[in-house]
C-alpha cells in the first residue's frame, strides 16, 4: 500500500468522523467544496427535473431552423453569484421569462434532495431574482452564534435561523412582540438571551414576572422596575402611562416645525429628538402573562381590566414614546377575557415554541400564515429551544436560540450594572437589591420558669 493511499484513507476517515462528530468543522473543511461541485455539475439536470426551465424562445428556434441547427434546450434560470458561507451556499439565480418566486419556493425540498443538502429556502431579492440558501448540516441541532453580529441600537441577535442566518430581535423594526411556550419549551432560555441582549445597551429594563419573581429577579440589578404580583404590576404600568404621556409633551415642545425647518428634522418619536434631550427608551418583559388576566371575584376583575386596558395603551401608543412590550406566557387564548385580541392585533412579532394545544398556535399565527401554525404544534418535545417566529407579513421561519444558563445572564447583568437608568417615574418601583441583616434572637427559645 503506497504512502498515498495510507493518506486518501486517513483523510476519508477523518472527513467521516468530523461529519459525524462535528458538522460544522466537516462543512468549513470537506463539505463546502463538495457541495459546491455538485450544485454546479448538477445545476441543469436538476433544474430539468424539478421543472424549473422554459422552452426557448420562438426566434432561437427560427434561427436555429434557418442555420439548420439542433432546436435549442429548455433555458434554467441563470446563476448569478454562489457564495459559501459558514453553515451552507447561497445561490442568486435570475429567473426566465415566465417563471416567478413561488416556482422556487415550491421546489425547494426536491432540491434539497437533488443537491444532497439540509434545507433549502429561497426569498425574492428583486423582480427577476432569487436567492436560494442552501445548508449543509443540521445548524438547529447545536446552535453556534457566529463571532461577529450585526449589532446596532435596539437590535440583538436572540437566535439562529435554519438557514444559518442570525435571528434579530430588531424594536425599531418591529416594536412589541408575543412569545409562547409551553414548560420545558425553551421559553425562559430565549427570554435570558434577550435581556443578556439588552444589557449592554442604552435602554432601561422593566420586568413583570407574576411567579414571585423567580425568573427576572436574579437579573434584577440590569432593572429600573420590577414587578413579582399583579397588584404592583397593575401599578408599575400605570406609571408607564404616565411617563409615556410626559414623553409625547417633551416630543410636541420639541417639534421645531417652523417653516425653515426641513421635513427631516421635524421630531414625531423619541428618535428625532436630539440626543441630549432623547429620553432614554424602555422594553417591558412580561413573563406569564396569563396571570395578568386571571381573576376569581369583584376586586380582581377590576385589577385585571385595568392591566389589560394599560397594555392596549402601551401596545398601541408606545413605540413612539420609546416603549417596547415583549409579551410572554404558556397560554394566550381569548378565554383569558375582553381586550386580549385587541392586544395581541398590535404585537407584531410573533415567536412560539412548543405549546401544549393548537389554539395557542392558531393565537399566535392563525392570523399570519397557517403553515407557521402547522410547523409550531409539530414541534418535537425533546428539542427544547426550538421555536418558529413569524410577522404580520406572513413570513415565518424555524429559529433556535443558544443555550444560556441562568448563571450566565446573571453575569452579564451584573457586569452592566451600571449601566441601568434611574427613571423618576419607576423609582417607586426599583428593585431591591440590598441583603436584609438577621434580627437579633436567640437561636433556642427560652423555657419560662416554673414557680
Amino acid at each position: 500500500m503506497t504512502g498515498f493511499t495510507v493518506a486518501l484513507l486517513l483523510v476519508a476517515a477523518a472527513a467521516g468522523l468530523l461529519r459525524w462528530r462535528r458538522p460544522a468543522w466537516y462543512w468549513l473543511t470537506f463539505g463546502v467544496t463538495l457541495a459546491a461541485f455538485r450544485v454546479l455539475v448538477r445545476y441543469a439536470s436538476v433544474m430539468d427535473a424539478c421543472g424549473l426551465t422554459v422552452p426557448p424562445s420562438r426566434w432561437r428556434l427560427v434561427l436555429a431552423r434557418i442555420a439548420n441547427r439542433p432546436a435549442p434546450e429548455s433555458r434554467p434560470p441563470r446563476i448569478l453569484r454562489l457564495r459559501p458561507t459558514r453553515t451552507g451556499l447561497v445561490l442568486r439565480l435570475k429567473l426566465q421569462p415566465g417563471q416567478d418566486a413561488f416556482d422556487i419556493a415550491a421546489a425547494s425540498d426536491r432540491l434539497r434532495h437533488s443537491f444532497s443538502m439540509y434545507g433549502v429556502t429561497s426569498r425574492e431579492v428583486r423582480s427577476g431574482v432569487v436567492e436560494v440558501r442552501m445548508t449543509g448540516y443540521d445548524v438547529l441541532k447545536r446552535v453556534q452564534m457566529p463571532a461577529k453580529t450585526d449589532t446596532r441600537p435596539m437590535r440583538v441577535p436572540v437566535a439562529l435561523r435554519e438557514d444559518g442566518a442570525v435571528h434579530y430581535r430588531d424594536y425599531r423594526a418591529i416594536p412589541h412582540a408575543l412569545t409562547l411556550g409551553a414548560t420545558e419549551s425553551g421559553k425562559s432560555v430565549y427570554q435570558r438571551n434577550l435581556v443578556a441582549g439588552l444589557a449592554p445597551m442604552d435602554v432601561a429594563l422593566v420586568g413583570i414576572d407574576c411567579k414571585q419573581g423567580v425568573e427576572l429577579f436574579p437579573l434584577a440589578r440590569r432593572f429600573s422596575a420590577l414587578a413579582d404580583n399583579p397588584d404592583t404590576a397593575a401599578e408599575l404600568l400605570d406609571a408607564l402611562v404616565a411617563h409615556m404621556e410626559g414623553v409625547y409633551q417633551l416630543i410636541r415642545t420639541e417639534q421645531r416645525i417652523t417653516a425653515d425647518v426641513p421635513d427631516a428634522e421635524i421630531a414625531a418619536d423619541i428618535w428625532d429628538l436630539p440626543a441630549n434631550l432623547r429620553p432614554v427608551p424602555i422594553v417591558v418583559l412580561v413573563d406569564e402573562v396569563a396571570e395578568l388576566a386571571l381573576f376569581a371575584n369583584k376586586e380582581e376583575e377590576k385589577r385585571r381590566d385595568r392591566i389589560i386596558t394599560a397594555l392596549a395603551r402601551l401596545a398601541q401608543l408606545g413605540r413612539a414614546a420609546g416603549i417596547y412590550l415583549e409579551i410572554c406566557g404558556q397560554r394566550f387564548g381569548s378565554e383569558l377575557g375582553k381586550g386580549i385580541t385587541m392586544l395581541r392585533a398590535q404585537l407584531t412579532g410573533r415567536t412560539a415554541h412548543r405549546v401544549n394545544d393548537e389554539s395557542s398556535a392558531n393565537m399566535a399565527f392563525g392570523d399570519i400564515s397557517p403553515d407557521a401554525v402547522l410547523a409550531a404544534i409539530q414541534i418535537p418535545a425533546d428539542m427544547r429551544g426550538v421555536a418558529i417566529t413569524g410577522d404580520s407579513t406572513g413570513g415565518w421561519s424555524r429559529i433556535r436560540a443558544p443555550h444560556t444558563s441562568l448563571r450566565q445572564a446573571v453575569n452579564t447583568c451584573n457586569r452592566y450594572a451600571d449601566l441601568t437608568p434611574d427613571l423618576p417615574a419607576l423609582a417607586p418601583f426599583r428593585p431591591a437589591l440590598g441583603i436584609p441583616e438577621p434580627a437579633d434572637a436567640p437561636a433556642v427559645e427560652s423555657i419560662p420558669a416554673t414557680t
